[in-house]
Protein backbone atom coordinates (compact mmCIF):
# COMPACT_ATOMS: atom_id res chain seq x y z
CA UNK A 1 0.00 0.00 0.00
CA UNK A 2 2.46 2.52 0.24
CA UNK A 3 2.64 2.90 -3.22
CA UNK A 4 -1.06 3.92 -3.09
CA UNK A 5 0.02 6.04 -0.47
CA UNK A 6 1.86 8.48 -2.60
CA UNK A 7 -0.71 7.80 -5.13
CA UNK A 8 -3.82 9.28 -3.39
CA UNK A 9 -3.63 10.61 0.25
CA UNK A 10 -0.59 13.00 -0.93
CA UNK A 11 -2.52 13.36 -5.06
CA UNK A 12 -5.46 14.42 -2.87
CA UNK A 13 -3.35 16.90 -0.66
CA UNK A 14 -2.53 18.63 -3.85
CA UNK A 15 -5.80 18.73 -5.53
CA UNK A 16 -6.38 22.20 -4.72
CA UNK A 17 -3.03 23.41 -6.00
CA UNK A 18 -2.08 20.69 -9.41
CA UNK A 19 -4.13 19.29 -11.30
CA UNK A 20 -1.69 16.41 -11.63
CA UNK A 21 -1.39 13.74 -8.96
CA UNK A 22 1.77 12.97 -6.64
CA UNK A 23 2.73 10.39 -8.46
CA UNK A 24 0.90 11.39 -11.93
CA UNK A 25 2.01 10.14 -15.02
CA UNK A 26 3.03 13.35 -15.90
CA UNK A 27 5.57 12.31 -12.84
CA UNK A 28 7.06 8.91 -14.08
CA UNK A 29 10.85 8.50 -14.97
CA UNK A 30 11.27 10.15 -18.06
CA UNK A 31 13.52 7.68 -19.85
CA UNK A 32 16.01 8.02 -22.84
CA UNK A 33 17.43 4.87 -24.90
CA UNK A 34 20.45 6.42 -25.75
CA UNK A 35 20.99 7.64 -22.20
CA UNK A 36 19.90 4.65 -20.88
CA UNK A 37 21.87 2.40 -22.36
CA UNK A 38 24.96 4.72 -22.02
CA UNK A 39 24.52 4.56 -18.47
CA UNK A 40 24.97 0.65 -18.26
CA UNK A 41 27.79 0.54 -20.58
CA UNK A 42 29.68 3.31 -18.27
CA UNK A 43 28.74 1.46 -15.44
CA UNK A 44 29.70 -2.28 -17.14
CA UNK A 45 33.22 -0.57 -17.74
CA UNK A 46 33.50 0.70 -14.41
CA UNK A 47 32.64 -2.98 -12.71
CA UNK A 48 34.76 -4.44 -15.20
CA UNK A 49 37.94 -2.06 -13.96
CA UNK A 50 38.03 0.51 -16.62
CA UNK A 51 38.03 3.27 -14.03
CA UNK A 52 35.13 3.98 -11.21
CA UNK A 53 34.10 2.91 -7.99
CA UNK A 54 34.92 -0.85 -7.88
CA UNK A 55 38.13 -2.65 -7.00
CA UNK A 56 39.01 -6.25 -6.14
CA UNK A 57 38.55 -5.94 -2.74
CA UNK A 58 34.72 -4.81 -3.97
CA UNK A 59 34.40 -7.85 -5.82
CA UNK A 60 35.68 -10.46 -3.36
CA UNK A 61 33.43 -8.90 -0.75
CA UNK A 62 30.67 -9.23 -2.93
CA UNK A 63 31.52 -13.31 -3.69
CA UNK A 64 31.93 -14.08 -0.71
CA UNK A 65 28.36 -12.69 0.52
CA UNK A 66 27.17 -14.70 -2.36
CA UNK A 67 28.86 -17.98 -1.45
CA UNK A 68 26.14 -19.85 0.14
CA UNK A 69 23.58 -19.32 -2.62
CA UNK A 70 26.36 -20.13 -5.36
CA UNK A 71 27.13 -23.48 -3.39
CA UNK A 72 23.02 -24.42 -3.63
CA UNK A 73 23.07 -23.34 -6.91
CA UNK A 74 22.80 -26.31 -10.55
CA UNK A 75 25.99 -26.17 -12.06
CA UNK A 76 25.87 -26.48 -15.90
CA UNK A 77 29.69 -27.42 -16.22
CA UNK A 78 32.14 -27.62 -13.40
CA UNK A 79 31.46 -24.24 -11.44
CA UNK A 80 29.16 -22.36 -13.67
CA UNK A 81 25.32 -21.88 -13.99
CA UNK A 82 23.52 -20.60 -16.32
CA UNK A 83 21.61 -17.33 -17.63
CA UNK A 84 18.22 -18.12 -15.17
CA UNK A 85 20.53 -18.79 -12.50
CA UNK A 86 22.67 -15.85 -12.97
CA UNK A 87 19.86 -13.21 -13.04
CA UNK A 88 18.04 -15.49 -9.87
CA UNK A 89 21.59 -15.51 -7.57
CA UNK A 90 21.17 -11.45 -8.74
CA UNK A 91 17.75 -10.80 -7.59
CA UNK A 92 18.73 -12.79 -4.31
CA UNK A 93 21.23 -10.75 -3.60
CA UNK A 94 19.87 -7.36 -3.54
CA UNK A 95 16.36 -8.82 -1.71
CA UNK A 96 18.52 -10.23 1.42
CA UNK A 97 21.12 -7.61 1.70
CA UNK A 98 18.69 -4.24 0.88
CA UNK A 99 14.72 -5.23 0.12
CA UNK A 100 15.71 -3.73 -3.43
CA UNK A 101 13.84 -5.53 -6.15
CA UNK A 102 15.97 -5.05 -9.30
CA UNK A 103 13.83 -4.26 -12.46
CA UNK A 104 14.59 -7.06 -15.57
CA UNK A 105 15.67 -9.92 -13.03
CA UNK A 106 12.33 -11.26 -10.95
CA UNK A 107 12.38 -14.92 -10.78
CA UNK A 108 9.02 -14.75 -11.87
CA UNK A 109 9.98 -13.45 -15.16
CA UNK A 110 10.45 -15.44 -18.09
CA UNK A 111 13.91 -14.69 -19.63
CA UNK A 112 13.15 -12.57 -22.45
CA UNK A 113 9.76 -11.68 -22.22
CA UNK A 114 8.31 -7.81 -22.66
CA UNK A 115 4.89 -5.91 -22.27
CA UNK A 116 5.59 -4.89 -18.44
CA UNK A 117 5.48 -1.04 -19.25
CA UNK A 118 8.07 1.49 -20.80
CA UNK A 119 10.43 1.75 -16.96
CA UNK A 120 10.23 -2.42 -17.32
CA UNK A 121 11.58 -2.59 -20.92
CA UNK A 122 13.92 -0.54 -20.70
CA UNK A 123 15.11 -2.39 -17.41
CA UNK A 124 15.20 -5.56 -19.51
CA UNK A 125 18.53 -4.37 -21.17
CA UNK A 126 20.60 -4.47 -17.57
CA UNK A 127 20.75 -7.88 -17.41
CA UNK A 128 21.18 -8.96 -21.33
CA UNK A 129 24.03 -5.93 -22.11
CA UNK A 130 25.43 -7.71 -18.80
CA UNK A 131 25.34 -10.94 -19.81
CA UNK A 132 26.02 -10.39 -23.50
CA UNK A 133 29.70 -8.70 -22.25
CA UNK A 134 30.19 -11.26 -19.87
CA UNK A 135 29.58 -14.02 -22.55
CA UNK A 136 32.29 -12.45 -25.40
CA UNK A 137 35.06 -12.92 -22.62
CA UNK A 138 34.91 -16.85 -22.30
CA UNK A 139 32.53 -17.79 -25.50
CA UNK A 140 34.22 -21.23 -25.50
CA UNK A 141 33.13 -21.95 -22.32
CA UNK A 142 29.17 -23.11 -21.00
CA UNK A 143 27.81 -20.86 -18.35
CA UNK A 144 28.79 -17.81 -15.89
CA UNK A 145 31.42 -18.45 -13.21
CA UNK A 146 31.11 -16.51 -9.80
CA UNK A 147 33.62 -13.62 -10.44
CA UNK A 148 30.94 -12.89 -13.20
CA UNK A 149 28.00 -12.76 -11.25
CA UNK A 150 30.09 -10.36 -8.40
CA UNK A 151 30.83 -8.34 -11.70
CA UNK A 152 27.00 -8.03 -12.66
CA UNK A 153 26.42 -7.23 -8.52
CA UNK A 154 28.69 -4.44 -9.70
CA UNK A 155 27.45 -2.98 -12.51
CA UNK A 156 24.17 -3.05 -10.59
CA UNK A 157 25.59 -1.17 -7.58
CA UNK A 158 27.06 1.17 -9.94
CA UNK A 159 23.73 2.36 -11.62
CA UNK A 160 22.03 3.05 -8.54
CA UNK A 161 25.24 5.39 -7.67
CA UNK A 162 25.17 7.04 -10.44
CA UNK A 163 21.45 7.16 -9.93
CA UNK A 164 21.49 8.70 -7.06
CA UNK A 165 24.27 11.12 -7.79
CA UNK A 166 21.43 12.16 -10.88
CA UNK A 167 18.51 13.09 -7.99
CA UNK A 168 20.93 14.46 -5.75
CA UNK A 169 22.52 17.08 -7.78
CA UNK A 170 18.98 18.01 -8.69
CA UNK A 171 18.36 18.13 -4.83
CA UNK A 172 21.70 20.37 -5.48
CA UNK A 173 20.22 22.59 -7.89
CA UNK A 174 16.67 22.97 -5.92
CA UNK A 175 18.18 24.03 -2.78
CA UNK A 176 20.29 26.62 -5.00
CA UNK A 177 23.66 24.91 -3.75
CA UNK A 178 26.30 24.11 -5.90
CA UNK A 179 28.28 20.93 -5.55
CA UNK A 180 31.87 22.45 -5.67
CA UNK A 181 31.05 23.78 -2.90
CA UNK A 182 31.19 22.27 1.34
CA UNK A 183 28.25 22.50 3.13
CA UNK A 184 27.09 22.67 6.91
CA UNK A 185 25.05 19.76 8.91
CA UNK A 186 21.92 21.93 9.09
CA UNK A 187 22.85 22.38 4.71
CA UNK A 188 22.65 18.14 4.57
CA UNK A 189 19.96 18.14 6.53
CA UNK A 190 18.21 20.64 3.56
CA UNK A 191 19.76 18.29 0.94
CA UNK A 192 18.72 15.17 2.06
CA UNK A 193 14.67 16.32 2.64
CA UNK A 194 15.33 17.69 -1.11
CA UNK A 195 16.55 14.68 -2.31
CA UNK A 196 13.66 11.96 -0.61
CA UNK A 197 11.24 13.57 -1.87
CA UNK A 198 13.02 13.55 -5.17
CA UNK A 199 13.22 10.18 -4.99
CA UNK A 200 9.88 9.21 -4.14
CA UNK A 201 7.93 11.72 -6.51
CA UNK A 202 10.41 11.33 -9.41
CA UNK A 203 10.38 13.61 -11.75
CA UNK A 204 7.04 15.79 -11.19
CA UNK A 205 8.99 19.00 -10.74
CA UNK A 206 5.53 21.00 -9.76
CA UNK A 207 4.74 18.35 -7.18
CA UNK A 208 8.15 18.59 -5.91
CA UNK A 209 7.60 22.45 -5.55
CA UNK A 210 4.37 22.58 -3.96
CA UNK A 211 5.62 19.65 -1.14
CA UNK A 212 9.05 21.25 -0.21
CA UNK A 213 7.29 24.41 -0.06
CA UNK A 214 4.95 23.72 2.25
CA UNK A 215 6.16 21.96 5.45
CA UNK A 216 2.79 21.01 7.45
CA UNK A 217 1.83 19.42 3.89
CA UNK A 218 5.10 17.23 3.71
CA UNK A 219 4.79 16.15 7.18
CA UNK A 220 0.68 15.05 6.62
CA UNK A 221 1.82 13.51 3.26
CA UNK A 222 4.19 11.30 4.07
CA UNK A 223 4.68 9.28 7.32
CA UNK A 224 7.28 9.84 9.26
CA UNK A 225 8.52 12.39 7.72
CA UNK A 226 10.54 14.24 11.02
CA UNK A 227 12.27 10.65 11.25
CA UNK A 228 13.27 10.12 7.44
CA UNK A 229 15.11 14.10 7.56
CA UNK A 230 16.50 12.68 10.65
CA UNK A 231 18.31 10.20 8.90
CA UNK A 232 20.27 12.84 6.92
CA UNK A 233 21.46 14.68 10.02
CA UNK A 234 22.33 10.93 11.77
CA UNK A 235 24.54 10.21 9.05
CA UNK A 236 26.48 14.00 8.91
CA UNK A 237 27.09 13.12 12.78
CA UNK A 238 28.42 9.62 12.13
CA UNK A 239 30.68 10.79 9.51
CA UNK A 240 31.94 13.43 11.68
CA UNK A 241 32.38 11.35 14.51
CA UNK A 242 34.15 8.73 12.67
CA UNK A 243 36.35 10.95 11.05
CA UNK A 244 37.28 12.09 14.57
CA UNK A 245 38.17 8.57 16.43
CA UNK A 246 39.08 7.22 12.93
CA UNK A 247 41.21 9.69 10.88
CA UNK A 248 43.34 7.05 9.53
CA UNK A 249 40.80 4.48 8.38
CA UNK A 250 38.83 7.10 7.02
CA UNK A 251 41.06 7.97 4.53
CA UNK A 252 42.06 4.34 3.52
CA UNK A 253 38.25 4.12 2.64
CA UNK A 254 37.88 7.45 0.81
CA UNK A 255 35.48 9.09 3.23
CA UNK A 256 38.00 11.72 4.18
CA UNK A 257 40.19 13.99 2.42
CA UNK A 258 44.22 14.24 2.95
CA UNK A 259 44.19 18.11 4.60
CA UNK A 260 40.42 17.63 5.76
CA UNK A 261 40.02 19.57 9.18
CA UNK A 262 38.34 16.45 11.60
CA UNK A 263 36.81 18.95 13.82
CA UNK A 264 35.40 21.39 10.92
CA UNK A 265 31.76 20.05 10.51
CA UNK A 266 31.80 20.46 6.46
CA UNK A 267 30.72 18.14 4.29
CA UNK A 268 31.59 17.63 0.53
CA UNK A 269 29.39 16.93 -2.44
CA UNK A 270 31.09 13.09 -2.14
CA UNK A 271 30.49 13.33 1.11
CA UNK A 272 26.70 13.61 1.07
CA UNK A 273 26.48 11.43 -2.43
CA UNK A 274 27.66 8.41 0.41
CA UNK A 275 25.01 9.58 2.93
CA UNK A 276 22.47 9.20 0.37
CA UNK A 277 23.68 6.02 -1.18
CA UNK A 278 23.72 4.61 2.63
CA UNK A 279 19.74 5.30 3.04
CA UNK A 280 18.85 3.36 -0.16
CA UNK A 281 20.71 0.28 1.23
CA UNK A 282 19.00 0.73 4.49
CA UNK A 283 15.44 2.52 3.87
CA UNK A 284 13.45 -1.01 3.89
CA UNK A 285 14.91 -2.10 7.36
CA UNK A 286 13.51 1.72 8.64
CA UNK A 287 10.29 1.35 6.85
CA UNK A 288 9.70 -2.07 7.99
CA UNK A 289 7.76 -1.01 11.02
CA UNK A 290 5.58 0.06 8.42
CA UNK A 291 5.15 -3.12 6.53
CA UNK A 292 4.80 -5.08 9.94
CA UNK A 293 2.13 -2.78 10.94
CA UNK A 294 0.53 -3.25 7.64
CA UNK A 295 1.33 -7.38 8.38
CA UNK A 296 -0.63 -7.40 11.63
CA UNK A 297 -4.06 -6.11 10.79
CA UNK A 298 -3.91 -8.72 8.03
CA UNK A 299 -2.66 -11.47 10.48
CA UNK A 300 -5.83 -10.25 12.73
CA UNK A 301 -8.35 -11.37 10.00
CA UNK A 302 -6.59 -14.47 9.01
CA UNK A 303 -8.44 -16.27 12.09
CA UNK A 304 -7.50 -19.82 10.55
CA UNK A 305 -4.03 -19.07 10.31
CA UNK A 306 -3.81 -19.68 6.36
CA UNK A 307 -2.30 -16.98 5.48
CA UNK A 308 -5.07 -15.73 3.13
CA UNK A 309 -8.01 -12.94 4.11
CA UNK A 310 -11.31 -13.02 2.51
CA UNK A 311 -11.22 -10.32 -0.01
CA UNK A 312 -14.74 -9.23 1.42
CA UNK A 313 -12.87 -8.50 5.47
CA UNK A 314 -10.03 -6.68 3.24
CA UNK A 315 -12.37 -4.44 1.50
CA UNK A 316 -14.99 -4.46 4.66
CA UNK A 317 -11.48 -3.04 6.84
CA UNK A 318 -11.19 -0.72 4.33
CA UNK A 319 -13.98 1.05 4.07
CA UNK A 320 -14.34 0.82 7.70
CA UNK A 321 -10.72 1.95 9.27
CA UNK A 322 -8.03 0.20 7.41
CA UNK A 323 -7.51 3.09 4.47
CA UNK A 324 -4.22 0.84 3.34
CA UNK A 325 -6.29 -1.79 1.65
CA UNK A 326 -7.48 -0.29 -1.67
CA UNK A 327 -6.70 -1.70 -5.01
CA UNK A 328 -8.64 -2.82 -7.00
CA UNK A 329 -9.09 -6.58 -7.28
CA UNK A 330 -7.71 -6.49 -11.08
CA UNK A 331 -4.66 -5.37 -9.51
CA UNK A 332 -4.48 -7.13 -6.94
CA UNK A 333 -4.73 -10.26 -9.64
CA UNK A 334 -2.46 -8.49 -11.74
CA UNK A 335 0.12 -8.91 -8.88
CA UNK A 336 -0.73 -12.40 -8.19
CA UNK A 337 -1.69 -11.81 -4.46
CA UNK A 338 -5.78 -13.40 -4.94
CA UNK A 339 -6.30 -17.09 -4.49
CA UNK A 340 -9.63 -17.82 -6.33
CA UNK A 341 -9.54 -21.92 -6.13
CA UNK A 342 -11.82 -22.11 -2.75
CA UNK A 343 -15.05 -22.92 -2.04
CA UNK A 344 -14.22 -19.97 0.62
CA UNK A 345 -14.21 -16.96 -2.07
CA UNK A 346 -11.54 -14.69 -3.66
CA UNK A 347 -8.62 -14.41 -1.26
CA UNK A 348 -5.71 -12.34 -0.41
CA UNK A 349 -2.30 -13.46 0.11
CA UNK A 350 -0.14 -11.67 3.09
CA UNK A 351 3.18 -12.79 1.79
CA UNK A 352 2.48 -12.04 -1.90
CA UNK A 353 0.13 -9.20 -1.08
CA UNK A 354 2.88 -7.54 1.34
CA UNK A 355 5.88 -7.99 -1.30
CA UNK A 356 3.24 -7.11 -4.15
CA UNK A 357 4.58 -3.58 -5.93
CA UNK A 358 1.89 -1.51 -5.11
CA UNK A 359 3.90 -1.80 -0.88
CA UNK A 360 7.16 -0.78 -2.19
CA UNK A 361 7.90 2.85 -1.13
CA UNK A 362 10.33 3.87 -3.69
CA UNK A 363 10.20 2.88 -7.62
CA UNK A 364 13.09 4.36 -9.79
CA UNK A 365 14.39 3.22 -12.90
CA UNK A 366 16.42 0.16 -12.01
CA UNK A 367 15.22 -1.30 -8.58
CA UNK A 368 11.95 -1.06 -6.32
CA UNK A 369 12.56 -1.05 -2.31
CA UNK A 370 10.15 -3.09 -0.96
CA UNK A 371 8.95 -4.77 2.36
CA UNK A 372 11.68 -7.11 3.59
CA UNK A 373 11.37 -10.89 2.25
CA UNK A 374 10.45 -12.79 5.61
CA UNK A 375 10.96 -15.66 3.52
CA UNK A 376 15.13 -15.01 2.65
CA UNK A 377 16.11 -15.77 5.67
CA UNK A 378 14.97 -19.47 6.09
CA UNK A 379 15.96 -20.36 2.62
CA UNK A 380 19.52 -18.90 3.33
CA UNK A 381 19.83 -21.49 6.66
CA UNK A 382 18.42 -23.92 4.02
CA UNK A 383 20.90 -23.30 1.93
CA UNK A 384 24.15 -22.88 4.06
CA UNK A 385 23.09 -25.87 6.07
CA UNK A 386 22.52 -28.16 2.67
CA UNK A 387 25.62 -26.90 0.42
CA UNK A 388 23.75 -28.09 -2.72
CA UNK A 389 21.41 -27.67 -4.62
CA UNK A 390 18.80 -30.90 -3.51
CA UNK A 391 18.22 -31.74 0.02
CA UNK A 392 16.74 -34.89 2.11
CA UNK A 393 13.32 -35.01 2.95
CA UNK A 394 14.37 -35.53 6.82
CA UNK A 395 17.20 -32.50 6.17
CA UNK A 396 14.37 -30.16 5.57
CA UNK A 397 11.88 -30.90 8.02
CA UNK A 398 14.75 -31.09 10.45
CA UNK A 399 16.11 -27.54 9.27
CA UNK A 400 12.21 -26.16 8.88
CA UNK A 401 11.29 -27.48 12.33
CA UNK A 402 14.23 -26.17 14.38
CA UNK A 403 14.50 -22.88 12.66
CA UNK A 404 14.87 -20.06 14.60
CA UNK A 405 15.07 -17.24 11.18
CA UNK A 406 10.81 -17.47 11.06
CA UNK A 407 8.86 -16.37 13.47
CA UNK A 408 5.99 -18.85 12.61
CA UNK A 409 6.11 -22.29 13.89
CA UNK A 410 4.54 -25.43 11.91
CA UNK A 411 1.19 -26.22 13.03
CA UNK A 412 0.83 -30.37 14.53
CA UNK A 413 -2.42 -30.39 12.24
CA UNK A 414 -0.32 -29.52 9.36
CA UNK A 415 2.64 -31.69 9.65
CA UNK A 416 1.55 -34.78 8.27
CA UNK A 417 0.26 -33.35 5.16
CA UNK A 418 3.20 -31.25 4.58
CA UNK A 419 5.21 -34.40 5.10
CA UNK A 420 3.61 -36.02 2.59
CA UNK A 421 3.56 -33.23 -0.10
CA UNK A 422 7.54 -33.05 0.77
CA UNK A 423 7.75 -36.61 -0.20
CA UNK A 424 5.91 -36.08 -3.10
CA UNK A 425 8.25 -33.17 -4.50
CA UNK A 426 11.14 -35.70 -4.07
CA UNK A 427 9.75 -38.74 -5.66
CA UNK A 428 9.63 -36.68 -9.08
CA UNK A 429 13.30 -35.49 -8.35
CA UNK A 430 14.73 -38.97 -8.04
CA UNK A 431 14.27 -38.79 -3.93
CA UNK A 432 15.56 -35.92 -3.76
CA UNK A 433 14.19 -31.81 -3.13
CA UNK A 434 15.79 -29.25 -5.16
CA UNK A 435 15.78 -25.98 -3.53
CA UNK A 436 15.45 -23.95 -6.29
CA UNK A 437 11.65 -25.07 -7.55
CA UNK A 438 8.55 -24.20 -7.89
CA UNK A 439 7.60 -26.96 -6.09
CA UNK A 440 9.72 -26.25 -3.32
CA UNK A 441 8.53 -22.43 -2.65
CA UNK A 442 5.09 -23.73 -3.27
CA UNK A 443 5.36 -26.16 -0.11
CA UNK A 444 7.33 -23.39 2.01
CA UNK A 445 4.48 -21.16 1.11
CA UNK A 446 1.93 -23.50 3.05
CA UNK A 447 4.63 -24.46 5.59
CA UNK A 448 4.64 -20.60 6.14
CA UNK A 449 1.86 -19.12 4.61
CA UNK A 450 2.05 -15.65 5.98
CA UNK A 451 6.02 -15.16 5.45
CA UNK A 452 6.51 -17.16 2.18
CA UNK A 453 5.16 -16.02 -0.96
CA UNK A 454 2.88 -18.12 -3.40
CA UNK A 455 5.06 -18.88 -5.86
CA UNK A 456 3.45 -18.82 -9.46
CA UNK A 457 4.19 -19.78 -12.70
CA UNK A 458 6.61 -17.70 -14.78
CA UNK A 459 5.08 -14.81 -16.38
CA UNK A 460 1.54 -15.32 -14.51
CA UNK A 461 2.18 -12.52 -11.99
CA UNK A 462 3.92 -8.84 -12.87
CA UNK A 463 5.51 -6.33 -10.49
CA UNK A 464 3.99 -3.39 -12.09
CA UNK A 465 3.51 0.05 -9.46
CA UNK A 466 0.34 1.67 -9.54
CA UNK A 467 1.07 4.12 -11.80
CA UNK A 468 2.40 1.53 -14.20
CA UNK A 469 -0.71 -0.71 -14.18
CA UNK A 470 -2.80 2.54 -14.77
CA UNK A 471 -6.38 4.26 -13.44
CA UNK A 472 -7.83 0.51 -12.85
CA UNK A 473 -5.13 0.00 -9.78
CA UNK A 474 -7.52 1.52 -7.41
CA UNK A 475 -10.89 0.22 -6.38
CA UNK A 476 -14.13 2.16 -7.15
CA UNK A 477 -15.82 2.70 -3.29
CA UNK A 478 -19.14 0.68 -4.93
CA UNK A 479 -17.30 -2.41 -5.64
CA UNK A 480 -15.73 -2.40 -2.16
CA UNK A 481 -18.98 -2.02 -0.34
CA UNK A 482 -20.33 -5.14 -2.65
CA UNK A 483 -17.52 -6.74 -1.86
CA UNK A 484 -18.11 -6.12 1.34
CA UNK A 485 -21.33 -8.11 2.05
CA UNK A 486 -20.09 -11.22 0.96
CA UNK A 487 -18.15 -11.39 4.53
CA UNK A 488 -19.56 -14.44 6.06
CA UNK A 489 -17.07 -15.63 8.73
CA UNK A 490 -16.47 -19.22 9.16
CA UNK A 491 -16.24 -20.76 12.78
CA UNK A 492 -12.98 -20.51 14.53
CA UNK A 493 -12.57 -24.55 14.89
CA UNK A 494 -13.54 -25.26 11.38
CA UNK A 495 -11.01 -28.23 10.00
CA UNK A 496 -8.14 -27.86 7.43
CA UNK A 497 -10.12 -29.82 5.09
CA UNK A 498 -13.19 -27.73 5.30
CA UNK A 499 -11.10 -24.71 4.85
CA UNK A 500 -9.51 -26.40 1.32
CA UNK A 501 -6.05 -24.96 2.80
CA UNK A 502 -4.50 -26.29 0.11
CA UNK A 503 -6.65 -25.75 -2.63
CA UNK A 504 -4.15 -23.62 -4.78
CA UNK A 505 -1.64 -26.37 -5.15
CA UNK A 506 -0.35 -27.78 -8.09
CA UNK A 507 1.93 -30.44 -9.25
CA UNK A 508 3.53 -27.96 -12.03
CA UNK A 509 7.39 -27.77 -11.64
CA UNK A 510 9.81 -25.09 -12.68
CA UNK A 511 13.35 -24.88 -11.74
CA UNK A 512 15.70 -21.49 -11.90
CA UNK A 513 18.14 -23.70 -13.53
CA UNK A 514 17.21 -23.94 -17.34
CA UNK A 515 19.59 -27.32 -17.63
CA UNK A 516 17.83 -28.89 -14.52
CA UNK A 517 14.32 -28.12 -15.99
CA UNK A 518 15.21 -29.75 -19.68
CA UNK A 519 16.17 -32.75 -17.58
CA UNK A 520 13.39 -33.27 -15.58
CA UNK A 521 10.60 -35.38 -16.77
CA UNK A 522 7.45 -35.33 -14.68
CA UNK A 523 6.39 -39.13 -13.04
CA UNK A 524 3.77 -39.55 -15.57
CA UNK A 525 6.60 -38.83 -18.01
CA UNK A 526 9.21 -41.53 -16.99
CA UNK A 527 9.40 -44.88 -19.16
CA UNK A 528 8.30 -46.91 -15.79
CA UNK A 529 5.69 -45.20 -15.00
CA UNK A 530 3.97 -44.75 -18.33
CA UNK A 531 4.46 -48.76 -18.99
CA UNK A 532 2.61 -49.23 -15.51
CA UNK A 533 0.26 -46.72 -17.01
CA UNK A 534 -0.57 -48.58 -20.32
CA UNK A 535 -0.68 -52.10 -18.72
CA UNK A 536 -3.11 -50.60 -16.09
CA UNK A 537 -5.07 -49.72 -19.25
CA UNK A 538 -4.96 -53.22 -20.50
CA UNK A 539 -5.72 -54.84 -17.26
CA UNK A 540 -9.03 -52.85 -16.76
CA UNK A 541 -10.06 -53.67 -20.56
CA UNK A 542 -9.20 -57.20 -20.34
CA UNK A 543 -11.79 -57.05 -17.42
CA UNK A 544 -14.54 -55.51 -18.90
CA UNK A 545 -14.27 -58.15 -21.96
CA UNK A 546 -14.51 -60.91 -19.64
CA UNK A 547 -18.09 -59.50 -17.93
CA UNK A 548 -18.96 -58.45 -21.45
CA UNK A 549 -19.00 -62.57 -21.91
CA UNK A 550 -21.35 -62.89 -18.98
CA UNK A 551 -23.61 -60.39 -21.65
CA UNK A 552 -23.11 -62.25 -24.92
CA UNK A 553 -19.96 -62.85 -27.26
CA UNK A 554 -18.89 -59.59 -28.99
CA UNK A 555 -17.10 -60.35 -31.98
CA UNK A 556 -13.37 -59.08 -33.05
CA UNK A 557 -14.62 -55.71 -34.73
CA UNK A 558 -16.29 -54.95 -31.21
CA UNK A 559 -13.21 -55.20 -29.51
CA UNK A 560 -11.24 -51.67 -28.81
CA UNK A 561 -7.56 -51.55 -30.91
CA UNK A 562 -4.57 -51.48 -29.36
CA UNK A 563 -4.31 -47.67 -30.25
CA UNK A 564 -7.10 -46.50 -28.30
CA UNK A 565 -5.33 -47.41 -25.28
CA UNK A 566 -2.70 -44.67 -25.52
CA UNK A 567 -5.02 -41.75 -27.05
Amino acid sequence: MMQLLSATVVSASLIAASASGFLSESGKMKLDASRFQSEISEAMGMALGCGGQVGEKDLVAIEQEMQPIWRSLHKVSEDRIDRRSLRYLVHRFFDRRSALHIRGFEPSRPVNSSGWGDVDIFSQRVPAYVEAVLESKHRTVNGFELRDAAYMVATIKQLIFDSEGNILQNAYRFRSIATTRSVSVAEVTSLVSAYLVHWFVGDDDESIRILLSNQSLLESSIPHWDKLVSMGEGQARALEYERRTQPLNMLRDGASRPGHNAFVSQFSYEDVHRMVGSITTSFAAFWESECQSMKKALVDMDTHHTGRVPLSKFYGSALDTEWRFGESETYLRELGAIDETSSRGKQVMIANYIQGASNCIVSSTHYLVCCVNECEALLGELEEAVGGPVASTEQILNIVSTSSSISEELSPASTGVLSEQLEKIAVQHDGRVPLHGRLFAQWLHYAFPRECTFPHKAGTASKLTPMEYGDQYLAQNDDMKLQALNNSDLPIEVGQSELQWMSQWSEEEELVSDQAMRNFRAPWEKRGYAASAAMLLLVVVALALVRSKGKGAQSPEDWPSSKSHFV
